[in-house]
């Protein structure tokens, strides 16, 4: 019997064939894997929904509303918590403020470096930093340092001087309702916010003077006090839903809200934000990079919201944190917030969407 003897010549072509048998059995088990950990359409995938159940747990902490939306702003993919609920916005309104200023400082209105000049009706409570200031005639600050201290001590004497600068609030609450934004309300300077939960009614702006409205607190009671803040909890005035002010914060991200240059100097200017060490940098890892602001108002209100820089290429977090009217010590409604953003955190870290220009 004739033995059959090997072509070599053959062997190049068998080993091709084998290779590209092996690729195309790989890219299925690749593509069985990937679509096996897409969630189905109309339901939640498991990871998703224990996010919920832990951050409704986390609510619990503060014994008060909280409410949380945070947006992968590579993916678009959103976890939240009372979404359309409305909370007090507290000093985070100053990131609106802010986007009123460059606005007007792209269209030629107005520069960073403008000088202004402080008025002894400019001393607004919340303000030690600029105290020493008001006590000498003729000074000046540039809107720059305005801006710094507005966004990273949250000084509230710099930001009703901003405010005025910017036009008021109706104008701050026109940008707003121009981007497109719903469920945010801009309605009073910081000083009319604070009177308004101290119960302190205001004079005229002609008689404000150094050291005024340490006088006019002075005469105000636990009483007065006490119904000042109950009639804030259902104010709807200088409100926010956490959805509204993610919004803001993505379009800020996104450069739909501010060109490229000015994008870059007010996140640069948030991620020097002094406040709020204990909210959401709580307990992410030391050296996160994030942009934020924070925002109290006694108890009634604990914020911190920003842009969250997750590691390597996992891309971004756009969050807001609101615990409302809380009988609860600091510690324990910052807590809420710290731990809320961690967990926000390791979900989009450990469990990332496919990345998609379709997103909000």
């Amino acid at each position: 019997m004739k033995q059959y003897k090997h072509d070599k010549s053959y062997r190049p072509l068998f080993i091709n064939l084998l290779f590209l048998k092996s690729a195309f059995w790989l890219a299925s088990l690749l593509l069985l894997v990937n679509l096996s950990g897409m969630a189905q359409p109309g339901k939640k995938d498991v990871a998703a929904q224990r996010l919920e159940q832990e951050l409704n747990r986390i609510a619990a902490i503060a014994k008060a509303k909280v409410g949380i939306c945070a947006l992968h702003l590579e993916s678009g993919k959103q976890v939240s918590l009372n979404l359309q609920e409305r909370f007090p916005m507290a000093s985070t309104v100053k990131i609106a403020i802010a986007v009123q200023l460059f606005t007007l400082i792209e269209q030629g209105k107005l520069s960073l470096m403008t000088m202004v000049d402080l008025q002894p009706s400019d001393l607004h409570p919340g303000s030690g930093t600029l105290d020493v200031l008001f006590a000498k005639p003729g000074v000046q600050l540039s809107v720059q340092n305005l801006l710094e201290l507005m966004m990273v001590i949250s000084d509230n004497s710099a930001t009703d001087i901003l405010l005025r600068l910017v036009g008021g609030t109706e104008a701050v609450q026109n940008r707003v309702r121009t981007l497109g934004i719903q469920g945010m309300s801009v309605d009073r300077t910081i000083i009319q916010l604070i009177a308004d939960l101290e119960g302190i009614t205001l004079p005229p702006s002609d008689k404000w003077t150094v050291g005024f409205y340490a006088k006019l607190d002075s005469t105000t009671t636990p009483e007065t006090r006490r119904a000042a803040a109950a009639r804030l909890k259902t104010d709807p005035r200088d409100t926010s839903t956490p959805d509204a002010m993610v919004n803001l914060l993505t379009q800020i991200y996104r450069g739909t809200a501010l060109k490229p240059e000015s994008r870059a100097l007010l996140l640069g200017v948030m991620e020097r934000c002094r406040g709020g060490a204990a909210r959401l940098k709580g307990y992410l890892p030391p050296n996160t990079i994030i942009a934020h602001k924070t925002g109290s108002l006694d108890g009634s209100a604990t914020d911190d919201v920003g842009i969250i820089t997750l590691p390597g290429d996992a891309g971004h977090i756009a969050i807001a944190v609101f615990v409302g009217d809380s009988p609860m010590p600091l510690a324990e409604r910052e807590q809420t917030i710290a731990h809320a953003a961690r967990s926000i955190y390791d979900y989009f870290l450990y469990q990332p969407a496919i990345m998609s220009n379709t997103g909000r």
